[in-house]
């Protein structure tokens, strides 16, 4: 059977954007990939969000993020790409974490240029490592991955747009800086407009992931207006979540005022299709033949 990381750079070598929804458990990767879609994000905010209920601060640890990536990829089969925030530390840290996650099952990280403790990407106040920071741990990140598998992706993350002080022409300087350090893909966070967008695709020649964020400060543009920018790839990592918590406060509500889930049906995984999605008849059929 292909590897996931094999898979995941035919995907980066095929014709079209990369469209990937981030999830932040194994069931909703099962939705993602029972969708249809050729590869998935575990987001790092909605990570700490549902298994801790905290913000997007750099509370959780590298373990704790590597488990959840575990579990994701083993639910599912197609690729996970995987937000590992700063790395967790200096270029050894770096290595040690891509070590994990390769042994997790991911087939592509990105790791960004911010100080730890990081913020959200699409938060004011942001701060970076110097360039050459940076760059040690983008070796160190390669030199690692191709020493256990040369196909796992490599996507450095700038947050300079947003930083304090930051620019665009910060930006292009460090993509193109983090592209010689071994990237395969730069991930340009938090783009003010779609020219900032294809400037920095048409001076920084290396693939391009953009993230969507709803409310945040980029244009929410479609993937087809992200592939004529010059993308090659979009995530989109906390829409799913946002419309689970969503339905949820709305659950509550109607709960609270009525005491029945009757007229919220429609909008609800009813009993069978939940156990049909988990894979149910599979386990009942290896019991009956055991």
């Amino acid at each position: 059977m292909i590897k996931k990381t094999t898979s995941f750079r035919k995907l980066m070598d095929k014709p079209g954007i990369i469209v990937a929804p981030g999830v932040f458990d194994a069931f909703i990767g099962r939705i993602v990939e029972e969708a249809g879609f050729d590869a998935l994000y575990m987001t790092g905010s909605g990570t700490a969000a549902a298994m801790r209920g905290l913000p997007d601060v750099g509370l959780l640890s590298m373990t704790e993020m590597v488990m959840n990536a575990r579990h994701i990829a083993d639910a599912v089969n197609i690729p996970v790409i995987a937000d590992i925030d700063t790395g967790y530390g200096n270029a050894i840290n770096a290595m040690h974490t891509i070590k994990e996650v390769i042994k997790a099952g991911v087939a592509a990280v990105h790791m960004e240029d911010q100080v730890s403790p990081k913020r959200c990407g699409h938060w004011k106040g942001k701060k970076l490592i110097t360039v050459e920071e940076m760059v040690g741990k983008l070796r160190a990140a390669d030199e690692t991955r191709k020493s256990l598998d040369p196909d796992f992706v490599l996507i450095a993350r700038t947050d300079s747009r947003g930083a304090l002080g930051g620019s665009l022409e910060e930006a292009i300087s460090r993509g193109k800086a983090y592209a010689k350090a071994g990237a395969d893909m730069i991930l340009l966070e938090a783009p003010k407009s779609p020219e900032e967008i294809r400037t920095f695709a048409e001076k920084v020649k290396i693939p391009l992931m953009i993230g969507i964020i709803e409310g945040g400060v980029t244009p929410i543009l479609s993937a087809k207006e992200l592939e004529a920018l010059g993308c090659k790839a979009v995530i989109f990592p906390n829409a799913a979540l946002r419309v689970v918590h969503k339905n949820v406060m709305d659950l509550m509500k109607v709960l609270k005022k009525e005491g029945t889930t009757k007229n919220f049906l429609d909008r609800m995984l009813l009993f069978p299709a939940f156990h049909d999605l988990v894979g149910k008849e599979r386990y009942r059929q290896l019991e009956e033949s055991s």
